[in-house]
């Protein structure tokens, strides 16, 4: 018995083939469009995201005994709001990204009427242009016509997968579930339900919006004639950085993840509580069992990470893959006074200023491009310290990382001299993905229990903080003249 499970996320969909062991068997990838209409927009096309998943399960099945499939897993990136025809599944207009600001104005606007107080009482979120509830509010503004059709019923709301499930199920299916839900500025932490409430704030049609389903347990079947010839039970979903902290194993309160992907995201398991912060992190649940039981977290979404390296390589083009830039990096001892603050989208926490740019400073005439590359992975170990510093832990506590940029041994060392605590990385770095099967062999009998797969987790390398004596020291002084340069990129756009 094997698990498939679709990664959607921002710049491609991964496939991949879980076996009971918790390892992956096989795997497929396939790239889609990233759509820069305007500076500070960022948009993906719907039927790209499809065909990259057809394409990437297509790839996957080549490897694999499909007979042995017992059900698929779904994660995606979570705040993309989509709209699709209920009918044709054909989409008006390009998906509304995650990173996409253009709903700043919108977001002061609201803030400013004094409604964020109470969004974030019953959210856990804050008005941000990150968060799905201001991108539906400017549909309504600024596309009229298109909006219409939401009103009427033509056209459903959904996020990444709620779509992938409609196309998956040839429209049959239009759910979500409380991981994806909870970002969207519309559902409500404490009833675990969309709130009548938001979405009059927001002008969103309850009708609209999917069915809140369990993240794991059957909740549709996928159309052979539609799906790669697979009819299975769709059996688990959740977003992202949910999914990677089930993947993680982080089922114990207290227990935390930090992902390396486009964006990189730390979430600390709270439990049953939800727990407030007044230091940026965020409110979010973390995932509900087929009891009903909902599990919490906190979080601190930072916007720009391994989008980052992917700029230097598309952007200003100093590398050509990502993976050279740890060997490039180490060709020199430090980023000799260079900081980049990779504000490409704005900041998130702790600081959450749409206004934000990024910023290169410090460059004399002997700064390389391996400086650059450098000061890059050294502002993700400043943004995951950021973060770190706001949440409670236990004294001492590990952070447990994975997604792509995780394989930079010297990135984990970089972190772990800023947060100083051991990081650890498991041999399989792609948990998303992973999670997403966990959660679809919970619902499928692959595994029994969060007991069961807690033994599947395996440490691949385990990285201390420098023993030097003036290791500390210096990373502080680091991470002054970091946060010195944070505050000179705020405002920007203003």
């Amino acid at each position: 018995m094997s698990v498939l499970a679709i990664d959607a996320g921002t710049t491609g969909v991964t496939a991949v083939v879980v076996t009971p062991e918790g390892t992956i068997a096989a795997k497929g990838y396939q790239e889609f469009a990233q759509h820069f209409p305007r500076p500070g927009w960022v948009e993906h096309t719907p039927e790209e995201i499809w065909q990259a998943t057809l394409e990437s399960t297509r790839e996957v099945l080549t490897k694999v005994d499909r007979t042995e499939l017992t059900g698929i897993g779904i994660t995606n990136q979570r705040e993309t709001i989509m709209l699709w025809d209920r009918e044709t599944l054909g989409s008006p207009r390009r998906a509304i990204v995650w990173q996409d600001r253009r709903t700043a104005e919108i977001c002061t606007r609201m803030r400013d009427a004094g409604h964020e107080n109470r969004v974030t009482e019953l959210t856990g979120l804050r008005l941000d242009p990150y968060f799905s509830g201001t991108k539906l509010t400017w549909l309504a503004e600024n596309e009229p016509h298109t909006w219409a059709h939401v009103k009427s019923g033509r056209y459903a709301i959904g996020t990444v997968e709620s779509y992938l499930i409609a196309r998956m199920t040839r429209g049959t299916w239009h759910v979500t579930d409380v991981s994806n839900a909870c970002r969207t500025l519309l559902f409500d932490l404490h009833t675990g339900d969309w709130s009548e409430e938001l979405c009059n704030l927001f002008g969103v049609p309850r009708d609209a919006l999917p069915e809140l389903v369990p993240n794991w347990g059957e909740v549709a079947t996928t159309d052979p004639k539609v799906f790669a010839g697979l009819e299975l039970p769709i059996a688990g979903m959740a977003g992202d950085q949910q999914a990677a902290l089930f993947g993680q194993t982080c089922f114990d309160e207290g227990d935390t993840k930090c992902t390396y992907g486009t964006g990189s995201f730390l979430l600390t398991n709270t439990g049953t509580s939800i727990r407030r912060s007044d230091a940026g992190l965020l409110a979010t649940a973390a995932w509900r069992s087929p009891d009903g039981d909902l599990t919490y977290a906190n979080e601190g979404a930072i916007f720009v990470t391994g989008a980052a390296v992917q700029w230097l390589r598309d952007g200003l083009q100093i590398v050509g893959h990502a993976a050279e830039t740890e060997g490039i990096a180490r060709t020199v001892p430090d980023s000799e006074g260079v900081v980049f603050v990779p504000a490409l989208t704005g900041l998130g926490a702790p600081d959450w200023d749409p206004h934000a740019r990024g910023m290169i400073i410090g460059l004399t005439r002997g700064t390389s491009r391996a400086h650059i590359i450098r000061a890059t992975l050294e502002a993700i170990a400043f943004e995951v310290r950021d973060v770190l510093d706001t949440m409670p832990r236990a004294e001492g506590a590990s952070l447990r990382v994975d997604g792509g940029a995780a394989d930079n041994n010297l990135l984990c060392q970089l972190q772990a001299d800023q947060i100083g605590v051991p990081v650890e990385r498991p041999k399989i770095v792609e948990t998303t993905a992973l999670g997403a099967a966990f959660l679809a062999g919970l619902g499928t009998g692959v595994w029994d229990s969060t007991d069961e797969l807690r033994e599947t987790w395996q440490l691949d390398r385990r990285f201390e903080p420098s023993a030097a004596s003036d290791a500390r020291e210096r990373a502080d002084a680091a991470h002054a003249k970091w946060r010195d340069a944070v505050e000179r990129s705020k405002g920007w756009a203003e």
